[in-house]
């Protein structure tokens, strides 16, 4: 406990799912935690849930993909806060189609949401950083996808390997503002937005069945790892991915 004492941390996504556990997670550790979400419900009630345990969490209503909604929750985040230390860029969505079968409009859709969301969110994010002078932490979440062929999911894995280089060019671009910027790449992970198509294989999802430790991740697995990145016990860590996978891309 307390590993995130007198931080300010901004989550993405942290309506449900990964997100929110990472939410409260960071509350649970000290850190007054900023909950963004463009689900406005669930963003209450993530905030209600980190009120309840005596944490301390400001709820905002964030589309990742607006350049001026952006900017907008990095002014109330200064107003309520003063400035910000850790920013989690989680949000992201699933699509499954492959080259074949893809629509223009989902590609679009999915690297809109997955892809330039992370680069906005750099780029404001180590803004207010860098007007506190103190550094900070950035983690994105990528995926095991970025370094593996599925032969479907052509937006989502592209958006991720993306989410990977632009981890490692933000790194180099921040260091002199003593801003690290990490990523964490999970591989098949029990969540809301995974828990039809597992429901569906079982045991038998090939992610499951290459993946050496046999079995889908959870939640908290991710989180931790996140958390690890964001506190200080990883000052001189930057440009790196984590895999949080079971092994999956060694096999």
């Amino acid at each position: 406990m307390g590993r995130l004492n007198g931080k300010v941390a901004l989550i993405t996504g942290a309506a449900g799912g990964q997100g929110a556990v990472e939410a409260e997670l960071f509350a649970r550790e000290g850190a007054k935690v900023v909950v963004a979400d463009i689900n406005e419900e669930g963003v209450a009630a993530v905030v209600d849930r980190i009120d309840q345990f005596g944490g301390e969490a400001l709820g905002i209503v964030l589309n990742v993909t607006d350049d001026e909604a952006w900017a907008a929750a990095m002014e109330q985040i200064r107003a309520s806060f003063g400035g910000l230390d850790i920013q989690v860029n989680n949000a992201g969505i699933l699509s499954l189609e492959g080259i074949a079968k893809i629509e223009r409009a989902e590609w679009d859709r999915v690297i809109n949401v997955n892809q330039t969301s992370v680069m906005l969110g750099l780029k404001h994010g180590a803004a207010l950083m860098r007007e506190g002078g103190t550094g900070g932490s950035i983690i994105n979440l990528s995926s095991t996808y970025a370094h593996v062929g599925s032969g479907a999911a052509v937006a989502y894995q592209a958006s991720k390997a993306a989410v990977f280089i632009m981890t490692k060019t933000a790194a180099v671009e921040f260091a002199p503002d003593g801003i690290r910027v990490n990523s964490v790449a999970p591989g098949i992970i029990e969540t809301p937005m995974t828990r039809e198509v597992l429901a569906a294989a079982g045991p038998s999802h090939p992610d499951i069945t290459r993946t050496p430790l046999q079995r889908a991740g959870q939640p908290h697995e991710v989180a931790n790892a996140v958390l690890f990145l964001a506190s200080d016990e990883a000052s001189y860590i930057t440009g790196a991915e984590l895999l949080v996978d079971g092994g999956r891309t060694i096999t």
